[in-house]
């Protein structure tokens, strides 16, 4: 599994020229589900996002989580996100899970996410959306898990 997580202080995602998810101060998150990819691994991402200190403090220093900072997070399906592109000029991707499971495991993180007590927005599994932010620092990490039995 990997996720692309955006400091932002603000994102929104469209569809058909419609909002359909918005927040302010948290996280965008781009979520790739791959092969093999199981509930733990979307558990501990989800643990991860939630708990990841990339937020300042007081002092100005990256020392809080999105819970103590009372931040969101907007969650996107991402499968290009385990796009290869080590040949030829077009990405594949075989690693990608297949999108019914893909859905069900980006939903779980999804529900494991606001588990603590964090406003999640989304936007449409396999829609073509259009997604805006403003990234914040610019903080971008990349969180990124296998699955154990792999």
């Amino acid at each position: 599994m990997r996720v692309v997580l955006q400091r932002v202080t603000e994102a929104s995602v469209k569809v058909d020229g419609a909002i359909v998810g918005q927040i302010q101060h948290g996280f965008m998150a781009l979520v790739g589900i791959g092969q093999g990819d199981n509930e733990s691994v979307v558990q501990w991402m989800a643990d991860k996002t939630a708990q990841l200190r990339v937020f300042e403090d007081e002092a100005g220093k990256m020392n809080r989580s999105i819970i103590e900072s009372g931040g969101a997070v907007l969650a996107i399906s991402q499968f290009t996100l385990y796009g290869d592109c080590r040949k030829g000029r077009r990405p594949a991707f075989t690693d990608a899970a297949a999108p019914d499971v893909a859905n069900e495991l980006y939903q779980r993180y999804v529900a494991m996410v606001r588990q603590h007590g964090i406003e999640v927005e989304t936007g449409i599994f396999a829609a073509d959306m259009k997604v805006s932010l403003v990234n914040d620092g610019p903080v971008t990490i990349l969180l990124e898990r296998e699955s154990d039995t792999n």
